[in-house]
């Protein structure tokens, strides 16, 4: 009878993690969160920008697709800068546009009140203290309706349930979890 024997080799990062030294998971979460309080200014001048992307006029003759196109970037620019720092409420706005902006007709036709009610929406999350949950809530409320009313019933579209996916992997990847 043949006996077959597997030398098992120990990895370089199984030595490495055994190794005495390093930082401690709590300092490492301590020196991140550091980290992005410092971009957390950078990040809030990025979201008004945006904002004022959303909100500015749009240039004489300029084609429907080319300004959706536009609008979305802006929105979707929201939410990358948002998302480190928590400002989920933020983010749901963002996303919503987003959304809508996503099952325009790109022909013609979005009727763009909407996406300016949700860059003033922004404007206001925004400029509210992070302790204002009550006002906040209200404002996502009410744009949870806009979109009941505005958004066909549809199915998602694969665009928009990789795009989800994406924000929700870079959200998670940045948020510490207990």
């Amino acid at each position: 009878m043949t006996v077959i024997t597997h030398v098992q080799r120990r990895s370089r990062l199984a030595e490495m993690v055994d190794r005495p030294g390093g930082v401690s998971v709590g300092v490492a979460l301590a020196q991140a969160q550091a980290n992005l309080g410092g971009l957390r200014d950078q990040a809030c001048a990025i979201i008004a920008d945006n904002i004022a992307v959303l909100l500015a006029e749009p240039a004489p003759g300029m084609i429907e697709a080319l300004r959706l196109d536009l609008a979305y970037s802006a929105s979707n620019q929201i939410i990358d800068a948002a998302s480190p720092f928590a400002m989920d409420d933020l983010c749901t706005a963002a996303k919503g546009l987003c959304d809508l902006l996503d099952a325009a007709p790109r022909q013609g036709g979005f009727d763009w009140r909407i996406a300016t009610v949700h860059a003033q929406a922004m404007k206001l999350l925004l400029s509210l203290p992070t302790d204002a949950a009550a006002p906040r809530a209200a404002i996502v409320d009410n744009l949870a309706e806009v979109l009941k009313r505005k958004l066909p019933a549809t199915p998602q579209t694969a665009h928009q349930t990789a795009h989800q996916a994406a924000h929700q992997a870079a959200h998670h990847a940045v948020q510490p979890t207990a």
